[in-house]
């Protein structure tokens, strides 16, 4: 008998339990039985539960259609609902057909709405009842029903059949420790036999459908008999667990009654359907006995597993061990996957996922050649894999370049992004002492991969934060270091894991926020922008065939020529990579398939044809307009080449001379670097103005005015020292700077040209803005060669390592005028008419 679930009916109902004790005393049930029964009732479906006439009991109400129903009936006048049970009670989702035609009526006491959505409700069974058709299934079940009467026995018979019930229910109580000895005084104070019956078999402890079959029995005594049955076989096991347990008691030590009583707790979990601990270690061993992994490991899972079995099944110690356990199982150890060590293949990967990045597909390459001769060399293939680090901007393909690594590989694909990450324990895990502790993500991504050698890519490594719970970037050296990480110890694992066969790709923007330690152990590779002819095969090849895909397009109805594509480029985007572009081709793709439902609703046919016109319909106005070159038709100004995050640009400097006192005022936001730049640049010139005709007194009288075009855009760097100087030259000498010349370099006090970073990006907006002369420091001549010729063509470039060279390529050989005119007094109140006006590039 199960009692304990009767116990909360006092807590749940206030009163509820006393007036269902003393309805039995007082012949409640026949009283039920007389009540008359409505022709419909709604029905509520039960599982694993059966309500008998007159028993009290809670049932928690989670379907939707069943918490309207006991809403509804709730506010109703009799507050009578149907209870009928399921014959399956994994079906979700009963219909008519799927409950039992036998269920009792009952009125619902009291109900309670929980936290979480449901509601408990408290009801009464009052008389048994059989369905019939359902007149409703929608929004919940409403049957017609007739009553089932009861035929009552004899007098005398009725009264030896409660003697025999409260005999047996008393000795069950009495050998039972979980059922409260008042539980039995409760029972010798009913007097009713239909009740005691009905309150039995509600607390048996047995299945849903034995207690249904006794709710089904056509007669009082045959239900009284059933009942007595169930309690005799209860009673059985009783007797035999106390009779076990005393010759435990007698005849074996502390340590002989430990191990039978597991046998005894795993007869009873047998016997009720429960996994005993033995059949855990049962699986726990079985799943070792083929596992892969290294002696210590295995000693320490054995070590583990005998803590298991001495362990109470009850304890929580017991579910952080069988935890422990699982996770040293479920983790890949020395189970690796084959590569596929064929170079041509994987190139072909590579080269048909990812236009550019020839960097990182070489070093691929040599990876996987290096795979295929030490294979050969010593039978196997597993070696320290190299720490990989792409840095470049955001949308050059950083992140999908480790899903095509994987598939050139055969390897699984892993990926941990580490933007926002601020906790240590996120990458070596938390110790087992706390509660719900788990080891880290590097190992969660390993178990999730099935394997120990897959390819990880840590996404976003520069975004790495720490506080006063670590870390991570710090946490990380280990991981990421080829000498250490075949060593790698978790904080909830506590032994030594080898990370050395994961090939490890990391990315990040910058290199700047990157912890220098970390940056150390990896070996960077930039990924640097994609030229604009490589966006358009980008374009061409990717991105629009998988937007017309996206968006239920034919091929055919979105073909775009590599000029349109170009327009697209220049007007709408500006960025290192293609995210922007396949945005505004996806833009462009709904445009069309706009256009192409509206043209098969009206029987329109639409224009396949696109032009720059057809093309600002759907895009809108072009977004930017590219700087191109202007000649300045006075001294004083030159053109520099600046990076930004999102490519090259060309840099107007212009200078314009204004009476004074030999002042230098900057103007167009420039950083302090820039600034030092400039004073360094106008230094110079006064230091050497002779070697250029300009006499030295000029100084005194001029102010000198530089500015720098769009001036709400911030700009910084040293890389245009030597274009400063130019324009200050050419303003003092008065000598234009040559046509179509760039230059970019930082300049030194003594006279040296210095290199400077983003040649590629830079040479590429010098041509694209129309230059064909480029002046270079000679150390950035290995930068211009890794571009390619088919983007320098056509383009001169002038390597120098002294600023006398730069003036020399950079000025005109003739004056506008003799510079020793400058000399004379401007007119008061007035414009020089010598002096040039202030240039607009």
């Amino acid at each position: 008998m199960d009692w304990n679930n009767r116990l909360p009916l006092a807590g749940a109902e206030e009163g509820a339990f006393e007036a269902e004790i003393q309805d039995l005393i007082e012949g409640a049930e026949d009283r039920f039985e007389k009540e008359p029964l409505p022709e419909v009732l709604p029905i509520l479906s039960v599982r694993n539960t059966v309500l008998f006439p007159g028993v009290v009991t809670p049932v928690t109400v989670a379907r939707d259609r069943s918490i309207q129903l006991v809403k509804e009936a709730y506010k109703s006048g009799d507050k009578r609902i149907g209870v009928v049970a399921q014959r399956d009670s994994s079906v979700e989702d009963p219909g008519p057909a799927d409950l039992y035609e036998v269920g009792t009526t009952a009125v619902i006491l009291r109900l309670i709405r929980m936290p979480d959505g449901s509601v408990t409700i408290v009801i009464q069974g009052r008389q048994r009842f059989r369905t019939g058709e359902f007149s409703q299934t929608e929004p919940y079940f409403k049957a017609r029903v007739s009553a089932i009467k009861d035929k009552q026995p004899a007098r005398e018979e009725a009264k030896a059949m409660m003697l025999s019930l409260k005999q047996e229910a008393a000795r069950i109580i009495e050998l039972s420790p979980k059922i409260p000895s008042e539980a039995n005084i409760t029972l010798q104070n009913i007097g009713s036999l239909g009740f005691l019956v009905n309150f039995i078999a509600a607390n048996l402890n047995v299945s849903v459908t034995d207690k249904q079959a006794i709710l089904e029995a056509p007669k009082l005594m045959v239900r009284a008999k059933r009942v007595l049955e169930h309690m005799a076989a209860e009673l059985q096991v009783l007797e035999l667990s106390e009779e076990i347990q005393n010759k435990v008691r007698t005849d074996l030590d502390k340590q002989q009654r430990d191990f039978i009583l597991r046998q005894q707790i795993k007869a009873i979990q047998d016997e009720l359907g429960d996994p005993s601990w033995e059949e855990d270690l049962t699986e726990l061993d079985a799943r070792a006995k083929d596992k892969q992994w290294p002696a210590y490991a295995q000693e320490a899972f054995e070590k583990e597993k005998r803590k298991l079995a001495r362990l109470n099944p009850a304890s929580p110690e017991y579910g952080v061990s069988q935890n422990y356990l699982e996770w040293m199982l479920d983790l890949p150890w020395q189970h690796t996957t084959e590569d596929r060590l064929d170079l041509a293949y994987a190139e072909a990967v590579l080269e048909e996922q990812h236009w550019g990045l020839e960097k990182v597909k070489a070093r691929i390459l040599e990876y996987l050649a290096v795979l295929k001769l030490k294979s050969q060399a010593d039978g196997h293939h597993l070696s320290k894999a190299p720490i990989l680090c792409l840095v470049g901007p955001p949308g050059v393909g950083k992140t999908s370049l480790g899903k095509s690594v994987a598939t050139s590989l055969g390897r699984q694909f892993v990926r941990m992004s580490l933007g926002g990450l601020r906790d240590e324990a996120e990458i070596r895990g938390h110790r087992r002492t706390y509660i719900g502790s788990m080891p880290g993500r590097i190992l969660q991504g390993l178990k999730k991969a099935g394997t120990g050698n897959p390819v990880f890519l840590l996404d976003e490594v520069d975004k790495v934060g720490g506080d006063w719970r670590g870390d991570p970037a710090a946490a990380l050296l280990e991981v990421l270091d080829p000498e250490q990480n075949h060593t790698f110890n978790d904080h909830y694992l506590e032994l030594d894991y080898d990370l050395s066969p994961v090939l490890f790709i990391a990315t990040a923007n910058t290199l700047e926020t990157l912890h220098p330690a970390l940056r150390d152990r990896m070996e960077i590779i930039e990924v640097s922008g994609y030229t604009r002819p490589e966006k358009i095969q980008i374009a061409a090849r990717h991105l629009l065939p998988k937007v017309v895909a996206e968006n239920g397009l034919k091929p055919s109805q979105l073909k775009l020529t590599e000029p349109l594509i170009g327009t697209i480029i220049d007007d709408y985007t500006r960025e290192s990579g293609v995210r922007l572009l396949s945005q505004q081709l996806a833009k462009l793709a709904r445009g069309v398939a706009r256009d192409v439902v509206r043209g098969q609703e009206s029987g329109e046919k639409v224009s396949k044809a696109f032009t720059d016109k057809r093309l600002r319909t759907y895009l809108g106005a072009p977004r930017f307009e590219n700087e191109l070159y202007q000649q300045a038709p006075n001294p004083g100004v030159a053109v520099g080449l600046a990076w930004t995050a999102v490519g090259g640009e060309i840099l107007f400097i212009e200078s314009a001379l204004v009476p004074g006192k030999g002042r230098l005022q900057l103007t167009g936001q420039l950083g302090d670097v820039m600034k030092e730049s400039a004073n360094l640049a106008y230094t110079y010139l006064k230091a050497h103005a002779g070697h250029y005709g300009i006499p030295k007194e000029v100084f005194d009288g001029w102010d000198v005015h530089v500015h720098i075009p769009a001036g709400a855009i911030p700009k910084d760097g040293p890389s245009a020292g030597i274009t400063l100087l130019t324009a200050l030259t050419s303003l003092f000498s008065r000598r234009r700077v040559k046509a179509h010349l760039a230059m970019t370099g930082e300049l030194t006090l003594r006279g040296k040209v210095l290199p400077v970073g983003g040649i590629k990006e830079k040479v590429l907006a010098a041509a694209r803005a129309g230059m064909n002369h480029i002046v270079l420091s000679k150390a950035n001549r290995r930068d211009v060669e890794e571009i390619g010729e088919s983007h320098t063509e056509g383009l001169l470039f002038s390597y120098v390592d002294d600023l006398a060279t730069v003036l020399k390529l950079a000025l005109e050989p003739k004056p506008t005028e003799d510079p020793r005119l400058l000399l004379q007094p401007p007119a008061p109140e007035a414009t020089n008419p010598r002096l040039p006006a202030t240039p607009v590039a």
